[in-house]
């Protein structure tokens, strides 16, 4: 493709992505969200429920349709293996992680 400078382009790019670190969206991506504070593991250790802050146990498809509705505060929906996912948000913190939470 001549006439793109793929550099400039990815320094945008780059430059995009500090800006958003730089804002505070952890703090208002909290406020009025539950977070989930334990999990419920099967006989395979996959993730099957969850608790929120709140003492309310989610089901897994229940937990799925909160957070991708932003109810549910530092977790992510990602798709992986055909199907949406839930996830802890990346923040470098393993014991927040949602496979580190204590069990309920």
């Amino acid at each position: 493709m001549p006439g793109k400078d793929f550099e400039q382009i990815y320094n945008e790019y780059k430059a995009q992505s500090n800006l958003e670190q730089e804002q505070p969206s952890r703090v208002k991506d909290v406020v009025g969200k539950e977070a989930i504070i334990a999990v419920r593991k099967n006989d395979s250790g996959d993730m099957i429920a969850f608790k929120t802050d709140a003492g309310r146990e989610l089901d897994y498809l229940t937990a799925l349709e909160e957070a991708k509705a932003g109810n549910l505060a530092h977790v992510d929906v990602f798709h992986k293996y055909g199907r949406d996912i839930i996830r802890s948000e990346p923040d470098g913190i393993k014991e927040n992680n949602l496979d580190n939470l204590p069990s309920f």
